[in-house]
């Protein structure tokens, strides 16, 4: 299976290398035609307007959107749930607006209030998983037909909507291939 990495910033080669331990194939997606043929899409860690950007330079947005609004498995991490939401607190306007979901940057303070906890995510393991946060934004509101999956401190950090994943944590930052194991099998 080919498994598309979002490759404009952020933690690429991480997620890449978790793909490749899983038997799958990793690609760089940094243009258009970098998206044909994978099976799922992930748009990782990194910094959000930047990579928001970007898109709209690499003109990658709009066929992105049109891909995952017909199917295509995707999942952002951090920087990529803010993507992928269609509303971020304190802007007008947000990026791929596919997800039915509000998210605040930064909800847990700066680079310096980053942190590391062990979870039981009951959807993708029966053991704790460990859970990085950098700078992690969070989910303030969903709809009905998004499910939340995981919150740490009373705060929404893991749901799924349809073929859509997004997590507030970094997993590819962590040995642990869990995470990656289920996404992968949203894709098949």
């Amino acid at each position: 299976m080919k498994i598309g990495v979002l490759s404009l910033q952020g933690d690429v080669i991480e997620h890449i290398n978790h793909i490749t331990k899983l038997g799958h194939v990793g690609i760089e997606v940094k243009k258009l035609e970098d998206m044909e043929g994978i099976n799922g899409i992930i748009l990782p860690g990194g910094e959000s307007t930047t990579i928001g950007k970007l898109l709209r330079e690499t003109k990658m947005l709009i066929p992105l959107r049109n891909k995952i609004l017909s199917g295509l498995p995707v999942w952002g991490t951090c920087a990529g749930m803010i993507l992928l939401a269609k509303a971020i607190e304190g802007e007008i306007d947000g990026h791929l607006k596919v997800m039915d979901i509000k998210v605040k940057r930064n909800a847990y303070g700066s680079q310096i209030n980053s942190f590391k906890r062990e979870v039981i995510i009951s959807e993708i393991s029966g053991e704790p998983l460990p859970l990085v946060f950098i700078r992690g934004p969070v989910i303030t509101e969903v709809t009905s037909n998004v499910k939340i999956i995981c919150k740490v401190f009373d705060k929404i950090v893991a749901v799924k909507q349809n073929n859509m994943f997004v997590t507030a944590f970094h997993p590819e930052l962590t040995n642990n291939l869990e995470i990656h194991k289920y996404f992968i099998n949203m894709c098949k």
